[in-house]
C-alpha cells in the first residue's frame, strides 16, 4: 500500500501546484487587468472565461486534486503515526476545505449570478462590481488554501522519503 499513497500523495502535490498557480494568476493579475479594461469588456470576458474554463483540463484535475486529498487524508487518520502523516492530514483538509468547499460555496455561485446577469443591461455595472469583490477575495483563500497545501504535501513527501 505504501507504493501506492507515495503516488497519491505526489500526483496531490503535482495538482495542487498547477491549481496553486492558476489561482495565483487570477488573484495577481487576471481580475486586476478585467476590472482595468472598460465596463462591460471586462465582465463580458470573466463570462468567456467561467463558459470555458469547466471544457478544460482544469475541471478534470480540480476534482482530482479533491478527490484525492480527501482519500489521502482518510489515509493519514488510519495511520496517524506513519511518516509524514500528520503534514498529509493537514495539507489535505486545507487543499480540500479551502479549494473544494470554497469554490463550491463562494464562487461558483458567483459564477453563476454572473452569468446571469446581462453585462450591458442595468444591472451589470453594479453585479460585476459586487463579482469582482467577493469573487476575488474567495480566489485569494483558494491561492493561500493552495500555496499552503502545497508546502504541507511536499514537505509530507520529505518525510516519507
Amino acid at each position: 500500500m505504501e507504493p501506492a499513497i507515495d503516488a497519491l500523495l505526489w500526483f496531490t502535490a503535482i495538482s495542487v501546484g498547477l491549481m496553486a498557480g492558476i489561482y495565483f494568476t487570477f488573484s495577481v493579475f487576471v481580475m486586476k487587468s478585467l476590472d482595468a479594461i472598460e465596463a462591460p469588456a471586462g465582465m463580458l470576458a470573466m463570462q468567456s472565461i467561467n463558459r470555458i474554463i469547466v471544457r478544460t483540463l482544469f475541471l478534470p484535475i480540480f476534482f482530482a486534486s479533491s478527490l484525492a486529498s480527501a482519500a489521502l487524508a482518510v489515509l493519514a487518520l488510519m495511520a496517524p503515526s506513519a511518516p509524514g502523516s500528520q503534514l498529509t492530514l493537514w495539507g489535505s483538509a486545507i487543499y480540500f476545505a479551502g479549494i473544494f468547499l470554497v469554490t463550491v460555496a463562494g464562487n461558483v455561485p458567483l459564477n453563476n449570478r454572473l452569468e446571469a446577469t446581462d453585462a450591458k443591461g442595468p444591472n451589470g455595472p453594479a453585479m460585476w462590481s459586487e463579482y469582482l469583490a467577493k469573487w476575488t477575495r474567495w480566489n485569494h483563500v483558494r491561492t493561500l488554501a493552495c500555496t499552503v497545501s502545497l508546502v504541507l504535501l511536499i514537505a509530507a513527501i520529505g518525510q516519507r522519503m
